[in-house]
């Protein structure tokens, strides 16, 4: 890692495709083999393609991940952090203060709000907002359009940690265009219908089917989204 010219006090690693038409904030971090795409704006003090440092204990795989790679167009913004072997899509925005682990997949358009974590082997699709303050816990799956609200989370670990090595970890599926509201939280393993809606504060504990409507703590069905409120009527 050495300094560089080309911004007051950026970092460079060797081998990093750096095209000309990238902006650069101050201070900014970037680790060896980050490839970045034509009109990307890398905010002050951004950290890109950080190597994972895992625990002893995890299962995770140890092999050094393949280089970060971000789309023509993308924005990672003031703070955030973005691992090595994760993935974005072009047009991505990863908002202030937000991390991104390895082997995260972000679609093209895709917001990624202030202070939002989106854990490793996460797969986001296109045109995702996901709002500030959000927790995507790994091998979760979302699919196109959907919206994730603010300080929503996932979890994907029903004993909380008391299990041996062949206890298999289960993220949340977000089918397209399902909407999720704020400081919702969804078990492990939940799946959200397509084009269902999850109320502000509830607690997902059974899958949500297509279309539906939940709310409460647990959360249960109380209606159905109307032809009205579909997707391709708002695009």
């Amino acid at each position: 890692m050495q300094p560089s010219d080309r911004a007051p006090g950026l970092v460079l690693g060797e081998d990093v495709v750096l095209p000309e038409s990238v902006v650069l904030g101050a201070h900014v971090v970037i680790h060896p083999g980050t490839i970045l795409g034509e009109d990307c704006v890398i905010g002050d003090h951004a950290v890109l393609g950080k190597p994972p440092k895992l625990a002893r204990t995890s299962s995770a795989p140890k092999d050094a991940p393949p280089p970060l790679r971000v789309g023509a167009g993308s924005a990672i913004c003031a703070h955030a952090v973005v691992l090595a072997g994760a993935e974005l899509g072009e047009d991505v925005i990863v908002g202030d203060q937000a991390f991104v682990r390895e082997r995260a997949r972000i679609g093209a358009s895709t917001v990624v709000g202030r202070g939002s974590a989106v854990d490793n082997d996460v797969t986001i699709g296109a045109r995702v907002k996901v709002q500030t303050l959000c927790y995507l816990t790994a091998f979760s799956v979302l699919e196109d359009d959907v919206f994730f609200g603010p300080g929503a989370s996932t979890t994907n670990d029903d004993t909380m940690g008391r299990h041996g090595p062949e206890h298999a970890l289960r993220g949340a599926t977000l089918r397209r265009a399902c909407r999720v509201g704020g400081s919702a939280v969804l078990c492990p393993g939940i799946e959200v219908g397509e084009e269902a809606f999850v109320a502000a504060g509830a607690v997902v504990v059974r899958d949500v089917p297509a279309r539906a409507v939940v709310m409460g703590v647990p959360a249960r069905v109380v209606r159905e989204v109307g032809d009205e409120d579909l997707l391709e009527r708002w695009r």
